[in-house]
């Protein structure tokens, strides 16, 4: 398995993961339990300001976001860039009275499970994405699965 094709970059925040090898290798088991192949992902973590702008720019939507995904997978092989707001994360860690942590690795899951083709736009899409979140959030915990 290889870890490299997923990379973790910051752009306009103080944000790093603490241990980058073990979340690469849950997204990469990630992606192998669901039965496709791992590209390059590449996480950007960012301001508020930052994503606004993106979805301003790419997807013409004024609205603040956790995430925005690109996606770039062709033939089963897994791609894209994932731009997540760590403000965002916070605020909603707080909303909802969860770890930080654990409603950014929610978000991490969230952008993959996308490149992988779930959709979350109806409320049975929706259902089907918190449980693939869920379980992914498992597999993070499950560290013997990685």
């Amino acid at each position: 398995m290889q870890h490299d094709l997923i990379s973790f970059f910051s752009e306009s925040v103080e944000f790093q993961l603490i241990d980058k090898t073990r979340y690469s290798q849950w997204i990469s088991e990630l992606i192998k339990q669901q039965g496709k192949n791992l590209g390059e992902i590449s996480y950007i973590f960012c301001s508020d300001d930052y994503l606004h702008k993106l979805n301003l720019a790419h997807l013409n939507h004024d609205t603040l976001t956790d995430i925005i995904t690109f996606d770039y997978t062709h033939a089963g092989i897994i791609s894209g860039d994932l731009f997540i707001s760590v403000d965002r994360v916070k605020e909603n860690a707080a909303s909802f009275q969860v770890d930080f942590l654990l409603e950014m690795k929610r978000v991490m899951a969230h952008g993959v499970l996308h490149l992988i083709g779930f959709n979350d736009k109806t409320t049975a899409e929706k259902k089907v994405m918190r449980k693939e979140e869920d379980k992914a959030i498992s597999l993070f915990s499950n560290e013997h699965d990685i």
